[in-house]
């Protein structure tokens, strides 16, 4: 049995790791250097770096951070943010990065996935997807959750599975910050239609939210950033909780 991933993410804005709800109210959680370096060693199975602000002249500081931040740990990350182009991962896969998360720009142009699959390997394309419910649908949103489109969530994860997509990262816009557990039945719905592992985000608020859904949602991975940054949850504790649960973690 595969074990499932603990995976603290970095909200990284202007250099800094900053948190919000429901994409925003963002405040400041800390130097992302010093925080990647305190996971790898308490145990996180990998991290995601998300530029939050990303645009082109931002995206040589991107790289450096990521420089800096592979020196320092021995797990993978994936990083994320207005990442549109060949040369974008190359950039970010060179300076340390094992994975890219890509999202607006996959929608915008969905042969993206397929390119950057042929080129560097569907195991470093994560796509990312960030979705809430309007009329009892899942509806998909861009520009980290302010642009609704028209694509529905699940056909949507089909589409980024046919075209090389390694993983995807589902956000529930509704959850995220909100602490009060993870979207599990769109979850288990999702992991139900695709074969690619599923990373669940948005709703961390305790322990039990993640045995809930790992055992729920069936995701493959739980990602979370406030609890982890405000150490309101440890992941050594987490992962013998998990591990009471019966559910299979790296200890």
């Amino acid at each position: 049995m595969l074990t499932k991933r603990i995976i603290p993410c970095l909200d990284i804005k202007n250099g800094r790791t900053v948190k919000g709800v429901n994409f925003v109210d963002l405040r400041d959680a800390g130097d992302p250097v010093e925080l990647a370096e305190i996971y790898a060693q308490n145990g996180a199975d990998e991290l995601v770096f998300l530029d939050i602000s990303a645009t082109e002249e931002k995206r040589k500081t991107l790289a450096e951070l990521v420089m800096r931040v592979a020196q320092k740990i021995n797990i993978p990350f994936t990083v994320g943010g207005g990442i549109s182009s060949v040369e974008d991962v190359e950039l970010l896969l060179n300076s340390g990065a094992d994975k890219v998360s890509i999202n607006s720009s996959a929608v915008k142009n969905p042969q993206l996935i397929n390119e950057l699959a042929a080129k560097f390997g569907s195991q470093c394309i994560v796509v990312a997807i960030d979705a809430k419910q309007i009329d009892g649908e899942w509806i998909v949103h861009l520009v980290g959750g302010k642009v609704p489109t028209n694509i529905k969530l699940f056909d949507w994860a089909k589409e980024v599975e046919q075209r090389g997509a390694g993983e995807i990262l589902f956000t529930s816009m509704d959850h995220d910050g909100t602490k009060n557990g993870f979207a599990n039945e769109a979850l288990a719905r999702l992991g139900s239609l695709v074969n690619i592992p599923i990373i669940a985000s948005g709703g961390a608020g305790n322990m039990q939210h993640f045995v809930d859904t790992f055992k729920d949602g069936k995701a493959d991975a739980a990602l979370a950033a406030s609890v982890f940054h405000f150490k309101e949850i440890d992941i050594v504790d987490l992962k013998k909780e998990l591990k009471n649960n019966d559910i299979e973690v790296r200890i």
